[in-house]
C-alpha cells in the first residue's frame, strides 16, 4: 500500500518549508534512511531521509515551492502501484497552482442553466420633485475587463526573506534555478540602488494621505520592515524563555593577560588561527566536564544529565542569529574547535546548516567582545541550562597578588542560569571552574 510522506517539522517552530532539491526521482527504489530531499527553511537547508522503504511513485511538490508543515510531498509504495483514480500525470502534480483557475466540474454535475428572463429588484422609491429624474442606466458584466491570472514565481523561503530584508523587488528578477526558480545567486548581484527604489515605492507616505491626516503634535516618520520567519521565531522563542524560565545571573571578571600572550605564541606556531573565543569555548567545555551537575537540560518529567559536552555558539546572520552546536567540545583541541566554528559560521551565513547541527547542546556561548561590548546578559535557549555572555577584553586597573595596583587585561563574563536545573552553588562552582581555565590557559592545552 502506498505511503504518503508529509513535509516534516525539520526545525522547532518552523511552519513552512520548501523542497530546495529533490535527491530522488520517480521510479527510484529507496530504503529507510535514503536521503529524499534537501528541505529549505528560513534558517537552514536540511537533508531529509526517508522513513519508509519502497519505490518513489509521485513527487507532489516542485522544487522551490513553499508548503506548510504536514502537507504531502511524496508518495512511496510498491513498484507499479496505482496511486490515482484519474489519469493525472506526475508532471501535472508538479505544476504550480495560481489559485485563480476555476475548479473543474465533477462527473455527473450539470452546468448551471441561466433563467430565461432574469428579474431585477425594483429600486426603493425616491422622493420626487417637479423635475423629472433621469432614469438609471443598467450596467452589464460584459463591460468589465477580463481578470489576468497572476504569474506564479518560484521563490525559496530563504530568498524571499533576503529579498524582503534588502528591499529587492522579485518581480524584476529572472530566476536561473529549476523551473525558473529564483535562487540566492540571482539576488546577490542586485545593487543597493535597486533595493532603495523598491523600498521607496512601498514605504513612501502618499502626499494626499499626509494632508488628509491633518496636523499632529509631532512628526513620526518611519519605514516598516516586514517581519521575517526567522524574526518571528526569535521573538516567540525568546519571549517564551523570559516568561517561563527563571533566569538568574552571575558575573565574573577574568584576567586574560596570560591567555592573550599564549594565543599570540600559538598563532605564530600554528597554521590555524586561534581566536579568544576558541579559548572561551575550550574553557566552557572544561568547566562542564569538571562540574557535571551543570551539564544538564530541563525535561518535563526529569532533568537530563548529559555524558557528552555539546556547546551551542551564537552566530549572527542577516536578519537574526542561529546557534549551531559544537559536538564533543571537551575532546577537541583548540585548532579543531577553531576549524569547526569557522565552518559552522560560514555555512550558517550561507543558510546551509543541517538539522542536526542546530539541535541539542546543554549550554551556549554568546560573544559580543569583538564589538567592544564591556558586558551584557544573554537569554537562555530552552531546554539548555545556561548561556555565557562574553564581553570585550580591556585594559583596566587591577590589584596584584601582593596588593599593589597594576594595569591588567580583564574580560567580564555573565552566566545566565536556569534555576529549574541549576542552583546558585552549582552555577557558582561552574563559573569558578571556567575562570580558572581562562586565567591559566596552559591547563586548556593539556
Amino acid at each position: 500500500m502506498a505511503t504518503t510522506i508529509c513535509m516534516p517539522e525539520v526545525l522547532t517552530g518552523v511552519t513552512e518549508a520548501a523542497i530546495a532539491t529533490w535527491l530522488v526521482a520517480i521510479g527510484q527504489q529507496v530504503e529507510v534512511g535514503t536521503p529524499l530531499a534537501e528541505i529549505e527553511t528560513d534558517k537552514a537547508v536540511v537533508e531529509y531521509a526517508s522513513e519508509t522503504a519502497g519505490t518513489v511513485l509521485e513527487l507532489l511538490v516542485a522544487e522551490g515551492v513553499g508548503v506548510a508543515i504536514g502537507d504531502a510531498i511524496v508518495v512511496v509504495g510498491a513498484a507499479g502501484e496505482e496511486v490515482r483514480e484519474s489519469g493525472e500525470t506526475p508532471d501535472a502534480a508538479l505544476a504550480p497552482v495560481t489559485g485563480d483557475e476555476p475548479a473543474s466540474p465533477q462527473a455527473g454535475d450539470e452546468p448551471p442553466v441561466p433563467d430565461a428572463a432574469p428579474t431585477r429588484t425594483a429600486p426603493a422609491p425616491v422622493p420626487t420633485t417637479d423635475a423629472a429624474a433621469p432614469a438609471p442606466v443598467p450596467t452589464t458584466d460584459a463591460a468589465a475587463p477580463a481578470a489576468v491570472p497572476p504569474v506564479r514565481r518560484f521563490v525559496s523561503p530563504l530568498v524571499r526573506r533576503l529579498a524582503r530584508e534588502r528591499g529587492i523587488d522579485l518581480a524584476s528578477i529572472t530566476g536561473t534555478g529549476p523551473n525558473g526558480r529564483i535562487v540566492r545567486r540571482d539576488i546577490d548581484g542586485v545593487d543597493a540602488a535597486t533595493s532603495a527604489a523598491a523600498y521607496s515605492a512601498t514605504d513612501a507616505l502618499p502626499a494626499a494621505q499626509a494632508e488628509a491626516s491633518g496636523p499632529v503634535g509631532r512628526s513620526e516618520e518611519y519605514n516598516e520592515i516586514p517581519l521575517t520567519g526567522m524574526r518571528r521565531a526569535i521573538a516567540r522563542r525568546l519571549t517564551e524563555s523570559k516568561t517561563t524560565v527563571p533566569h538568574f545571573y552571575l558575573v565574573a571578571d577574568c584576567r586574560v593577560d596570560r591567555l592573550i600572550e599564549l594565543r599570540r605564541e600559538v598563532n605564530e606556531a600554528s597554521s590555524v588561527r586561534i581566536s579568544v573565543n576558541d579559548f572561551v569555548l575550550k574553557a566552557v567545555a572544561g568547566a562542564l566536564r569538571a562540574v557535571p551537575d551543570a551539564n544538564v537540560t530541563w525535561g518535563e518529567s526529569a532533568i537530563r544529565r548529559h555524558r557528552d559536552v555539546d556547546i551551542a555558539v551564537a552566530v549572527a546572520i542577516d536578519g537574526g542569529l542561529v546557534t549551531p552546536v559544537v559536538r564533543g567540545a571537551d575532546r577537541l583541541s583548540l585548532s579543531e574547535i577553531s576549524t569547526v566554528v569557522v565552518d559552522l559560521a560560514e555555512r550558517a551565513r550561507a543558510g546551509r546548516l543541517k538539522q542536526h547541527e542546530l539541535e541539542g547542546g546543554s549550554f551556549a556561548v554568546s560573544n559580543l567582545g569583538m564589538y567592544g561590548t564591556k558586558e551584557f546578559s544573554a537569554i537562555i535557549n530552552p531546554p539548555q541550562a545556561g548561556i555565557l555572555a562574553v564581553g570585550a577584553a580591556r585594559k583596566t586597573a587591577v590589584v596584584d597578588a601582593d596588593g599593589g595596583l597594576a594595569v591588567g587585561t580583564v574580560m567580564t563574563v555573565t552566566l545566565s542560569a536556569d534555576h529549574r536545573v541549576l542552583d546558585g552553588a552549582v552555577a557558582a562552582e561552574w563559573l569558578a571552574a571556567f575562570t580558572r581555565g581562562i586565567e591559566h590557559p596552559l591547563s586548556l592545552l593539556i
